[in-house]
């Protein structure tokens, strides 16, 4: 995915009506008041009332931060950077993630919008809890705080300079968008990148 010119101010439009404009645009704290009322919820209804043991639920817990690492990194990979061929596909790819890397520094859009991301968010609980019944109480509420973590990373990354010990996180995302779209797919984690031998080259 790469354009003639990033443009590293401004914001695209990409509705014409300023209802659907306005409702792909969010703020971090609209994540945050969604779904960390939500993780306590679903943690508490799993231990109080399905008999989810401590140890257990801790086990869930970070067995679901885990499989969202894996999840970000092949939805970045095979479906935010897929090569589309009619016009359609290309705006629908565009809409999806080209205008991130078309205008990487609008703060506005490195978070999910709230309507597609409960839409998600629901249709992924429901299909965790028809393999894992009770047990997603503890599985999605991880998933669901891996994806705020990767959520308030990018938002980090492309807002605010690196803090010392995030270095190389900052370094493969802004080579990702810079000079190498083919590798770096790795936002929160660099696991997956070195398991798939993704990891952009340090540049000189």
């Amino acid at each position: 995915m790469e354009f003639a010119k990033i443009k590293n101010k401004g914001q695209a439009r990409l509705f014409q009506n300023d209802v659907l404009e306005m409702m792909t645009k969010t703020h971090p704290f609209v994540v945050y008041i969604m779904y960390f009322p939500l993780i306590v919820f679903m943690l508490y209804e799993g231990a109080v009332h399905r008999g989810i043991s401590p140890t257990k639920e801790t086990i869930l817990f970070l067995s679901g931060v885990l499989f969202w690492t894996l999840f970000e990194y092949i939805m970045h990979r095979y479906i935010f950077h897929i090569i589309a061929e009619s016009e359609r596909a290309k705006r629908i790819v565009y809409t999806m993630h080209g205008v991130h890397h078309e205008y990487p520094r609008d703060k506005d859009r490195l978070f999910m919008p709230p309507v597609p991301s409960i839409i998600l968010v629901a249709i992924i609980y429901y299909s965790m809890y028809s393999v894992m019944r009770w047990s997603a109480l503890s599985f999605f509420p991880g998933f669901l705080f891996g994806y705020i973590a990767y959520g308030s990373m990018h938002y980090a990354i492309h807002a605010f300079p690196p803090p010392k010990y995030l270095k190389a996180l900052w370094r493969n995302h802004h080579l990702h968008h810079y000079k190498h779209p083919d590798k770096g797919f790795g936002v929160s984690s660099v696991i997956w990148d070195v398991v798939f031998r993704t990891v952009p080259k340090k540049e000189e």
